[in-house]
């Protein structure tokens, strides 16, 4: 199967890098899907409904709350078959349209844009950074390097919080921080999610990246020469030759190092495409401004397809493409169809570990047996709990379990009959909540067993 050939072997670049800030419509495209996701990430975890979250991981309650809708446990391979979906929404878009994920909406390049501009507002721009860095360290810098890192672990620490606030409820790690209450295991996340968030985005940055990131890895084998990715045209760009020493002859490309220089993960677009690439489009802005101040046309480096670069026509429709949009729509359909069908009733009934069966006199034996409901509709505030064959058997036990006191709770229940009855007989309990009916087989033991 024809796929684009991956520069594999262009060395990293050594050192620090001092990216270069950019303006352009591609940085205007990407604030306008990073604002809104950032948005989302740091607000929805303080939105309640019905003075619950709307969106909450509970390991506590053994659910996850959704919009106002409680998910089981069991449940939780809809959350895997989303992540089917998603994945399969991932390739059909790098199929398409290269690693735009990566540029526009991963949260680590996200995350080290946020960090950069914070760096290019305390230290100053790339170059100033730069040339600090080959100076000795001065009482005015140093001051500067340590709000830099200030502000980092500021934005981490809020970061932390909030990605916990999905597993723990925000008000309540916000309270018990107030009051220095704040659970051990609770402050130990906060602690490590800060840490990884300050040393992803703020020191390793493009290593993630360039070693750590598995998606690019694996990119030459999903693109194909269609994929619309970010590529420099050597057909109108070469030779490469100095605006100032430039002739008739040579290209477009005034070898100004600019894509280079925005690029965050510090690669030379002219190379090729290369596994580290992540499709931001910063060397496409940076490119077109040179070009429009030397009053040629934009696009030497563009978003275009292996096969246009060549000449030859683009395909839209292709076996690989409509392979991945059929994963992705039965994928997705399948998770729609699962969420209409969630476990309302979370029913479990194990038996009195201590006894089989007990006697209670000459006549009546008992089973005994530990009854846990749980219930994921607004509207389950209560259950009542019979048998299906009372007149054989008599249930001693709650007659209704209040799901709001007793959920997650166990309690004990009774199964009396009077002898002689089978030496194992199949008992059904019967849990009525509104007009739905649950039921739950479990057996009964005599002393002839």
């Amino acid at each position: 199967m024809e796929k684009i050939p991956v520069v594999q072997d262009i060395p990293a670049p050594e050192g620090k890098l001092h990216v270069r800030l950019t303006e352009g419509r591609f940085q205007n495209v990407r604030r306008l899907t990073s604002w809104p996701l950032l948005a989302l990430f740091f607000s929805l975890v303080w939105i309640e409904s019905n003075g619950e979250p709307w969106l909450l991981f509970s390991f506590e309650q053994h659910r996850i709350l959704l919009f106002g809708n409680a998910i089981s446990w069991r449940d939780l391979s809809l959350l895997a078959g989303l992540l089917i979906a998603a994945a399969a929404l991932l390739f059909f878009v790098a199929v398409a349209w290269g690693r735009v994920w990566c540029g526009f909406a991963c949260p680590q390049s996200i995350w080290t844009w946020m960090f950069i501009r914070i760096e290019n507002i305390t230290e100053g721009s790339a170059h100033t950074r730069a040339r600090q860095a080959r100076q000795p360290i001065t009482s005015g810098l140093a001051s500067r390097r340590l709000v830099k890192h200030l502000l980092w672990l500021a934005l981490a620490l809020a970061t932390s919080v909030t990605f916990v606030g999905y597993f723990v409820p925000i008000r309540q790690i916000i309270n018990a921080s107030a009051q220095f209450q704040l659970s051990a295991d609770i402050a130990a996340w906060i602690g490590i999610i800060a840490l990884l968030t300050y040393l992803n985005a703020g020191l390793v940055r493009e290593k993630i990246c360039l070693h750590a990131c598995p998606y690019a890895r694996f990119q030459s084998v999903m693109f194909d020469a269609d994929t619309q990715t970010i590529s420099y045209d050597q057909s109108r760009g070469e030779p490469r030759v100095s605006r100032r020493k430039g002739d008739g002859s040579a290209g477009d490309c005034v070898d100004c190092g600019i894509c280079q220089q925005v690029c965050p993960t510090g690669i030379d677009i002219r190379n090729g495409l290369q596994a580290a690439c992540i499709d931001c489009g910063a060397c496409i802005d940076g490119c077109d401004q040179v070009m429009k101040k030397l009053g040629r046309p934009p696009g030497l480096i563009r978003f275009t397809s292996e096969s246009r670069l060549q000449g030859q026509p683009g395909r839209v429709l292709r076996p690989r493409l409509t392979g991945y949009a059929l994963v992705m729509v039965s994928a997705f359909a399948g998770v729609i169809f699962g969420f209409t069908d969630t476990t309302e009733l979370l029913i479990e009934i194990r038996r009195d570990r201590t006894a089989l069966f007990r006697q209670m006199d000459r006549n009546t034996v008992c089973n005994h047996y530990q009854i846990k409901v749980e219930g994921y509709q607004k509207q389950s505030e209560s259950v009542l709990v019979t048998l299906a064959e009372p007149a054989e058997f008599t249930l001693f036990g709650p007659p209704a379990i209040d799901l709001s006191e007793n959920s997650a709770n166990w309690l004990p229940y009774r199964i009396c009959a009077t002898i002689p009855q089978p030496v194992k007989r199949t008992l059904v309990f019967r849990f009525i909540n509104g007009d739905s009916e649950a039921r739950k087989e479990t057996t009964f033991l005599t002393h002839r067993f």
